[in-house]
């Protein structure tokens, strides 16, 4: 049994985006079950110990009991062995954003990730907001090498387009030439898209929160307005 998948296209922790988070507890089995949180993409301007604060603060609000930072920050940290049991065993791991080169390359091949696979494959709910969910799917933009990267794979042949009703609309042009044959996936800030639409094979995705999601196929947008349902398979 997989869990879910949650992602969510930045400014979070504030306004509608306590519809999906919401969601993502319920998810991940209520209000005490274990949220763990990775502030891994807010190290590199050393601002990770605030964004775990603020994102431990976020849960709290909710109503969730059971939420901490785990301190991965960099490769070393990324494969140390208490953390890498923590994440096993947590129901809703959260990647925040920031520096998304950075964290895609300290998680990959990793016993992080590899951690977070075998939760996730054992039912947990893996999210990530902005950085967090780009490194998600099987391509990620890195907009500081101005390069497509591979990402952790759980969405296959899927790159995320975060902050798209501001700036990240402005990627879908190039990362259609990049990634011609990949599903771009732009997410409006303060919304998130969970598969929680329909049973396993999971190909049912709702929209959550405040804004839009565009999904460009060949450079060809649809859009789904917040409380939309779509059966969606990204495979090439």
């Amino acid at each position: 049994m997989t869990g879910f998948l949650v992602l969510e296209g930045g400014a979070e922790f504030g306004g509608r985006m306590s519809e999906p988070d919401q969601r993502a507890i319920t998810l991940a089995g209520g209000l005490d079950a274990p949220i763990r949180i990775l502030p891994t993409a807010a190290a590199p301007d050393n601002n990770h110990q605030r964004a775990g604060s603020n994102g431990v603060r976020w849960f709290r609000h909710l109503g969730a009991t059971n939420v901490e930072v785990l301190p991965i920050i960099d490769a070393k940290s990324a494969n140390d062995p208490t953390l890498v049991e923590e994440l096993k065993h947590a129901r809703l791991i959260y990647m925040l954003g920031g520096f998304t080169g950075y964290l895609g390359e300290t998680l990959a091949d990793s016993a992080s990730t590899q951690a977070m696979l075998t939760a996730y494959e054992q039912g947990a709910v893996i999210a990530g907001s902005s950085a967090g969910a780009m490194v998600m799917c099987q391509h990620y933009y890195d907009p500081g090498k101005r390069r497509v990267m591979p990402g952790l794979g759980f969405v296959p042949n899927t790159c995320v387009l975060p902050h798209h009703n501001t700036f990240g609309k402005n990627w879908a042009q190039q990362l259609t030439t990049f990634l011609p044959n990949a599903v771009l996936l732009g997410i409006d800030e303060r919304t998130g898209l969970i598969d929680d639409a329909s049973d396993t094979p999971k190909t049912g995705w709702h929209v959550y929160g405040q804004g839009d999601i565009t999904i460009y196929r060949h450079g060809v947008p649809t859009l789904y307005h917040s409380g939309h349902s779509f059966n969606a398979t990204f495979h090439a």
